[in-house]
């Protein structure tokens, strides 16, 4: 008995071109820039204090602040940026913001934990450090370092 293979092997060829025309039309489609990281220029913020934290983003903050964290939150006017380094054994922590800058397509943050200076007596109780950081409302994604 002899097997028809000419119709299986025009389906396979049918198939392999349907799917390297799909292939090239999504490709082809699709306009993906790369970012190549280079700052574009610094962005202006200011460390937000708890009382000017909006209440849904506080809410948030709270919710998260046993585990180290980092979060974006929109208002209709400002992007809020949040780092949250988790417990910490003692109090007298504090952040430092080293970067805060745009590329071609993202923001960029750069945060630092600083421990409590020599000689300063920190408060024995654990604490939870976080920074809120508010910017300018852009639409880019935001990269944690």
């Amino acid at each position: 008995m002899k097997r028809n293979t000419r119709g299986l092997s025009s389906w396979i060829r049918f198939f392999l071109l349907a799917g390297t025309l799909a292939v090239l039309l999504f490709a082809g489609g699709c306009n993906v820039s790369k970012d190549d990281g280079k700052k574009t220029r610094d962005l202006e913020f200011n460390v937000v204090g708890d009382s000017d934290v909006p209440a849904e983003l506080k809410q948030i903050i709270t919710e998260k602040t046993l585990q180290p964290f980092k979060l974006t939150f929109n208002d209709e006017q400002n992007l809020y940026i949040v780092v949250g380094y988790g417990p910490q054994s003692t109090g007298g922590y504090s952040i430092a913001v080293k970067e805060l800058y745009l590329t071609e397509n993202s923001i960029v943050i750069d945060t630092e934990l600083l421990g409590p200076e020599k000689g300063e007596n920190p408060a024995p109780e654990t604490s939870y450090p976080y920074i809120v950081v508010k910017t300018e409302n852009l639409e880019n994604p935001v990269i944690f370092q």
